[in-house]
């Protein structure tokens, strides 16, 4: 068994707890402390894949940040639906993304 073989399991699982995490919120949490656990343990592959769904936790939680502000300025009230929206359907590409290149051995671009 390969190291990458070895982090495909547990990587699969923080997929998936990141796109359940799209719908309840607090399993993304627990799919990101598997993401830091685990990134450097197996091998570059797996930790371009770690790394990605770290980036795009952190990225997904900036943007809802600056849309929440913006909405209570009043200035993204309009908008405010639509980019949080937005943010969700790129947090499910992200990870959807993350798990065809995982199916063919790829690593993520970070």
């Amino acid at each position: 068994m390969t190291t990458a073989e070895k982090g495909h399991g547990i990587t699969i699982v923080a997929y998936v707890l990141h796109l359940l995490g799209a719908i309840t919120g607090i399993l993304s949490i627990v799919a990101l402390i598997i993401n830091y656990v685990k990134r450097g343990d197996d091998g570059a592959v797996m930790d371009s894949h770690h790394t990605w769904m770290i980036h795009t936790f952190w990225w997904a939680i900036l943007w809802c940040i600056i849309i929440a502000v913006s909405y209570f300025l009043l200035v993204g009230f309009i908008i405010g639906g639509i980019a949080f929206l937005s943010v969700w359907i790129w947090y499910i590409y992200r990870h959807i993304r993350g798990l065809i290149c995982l199916a063919d051995d790829k690593p993520m671009p970070t």
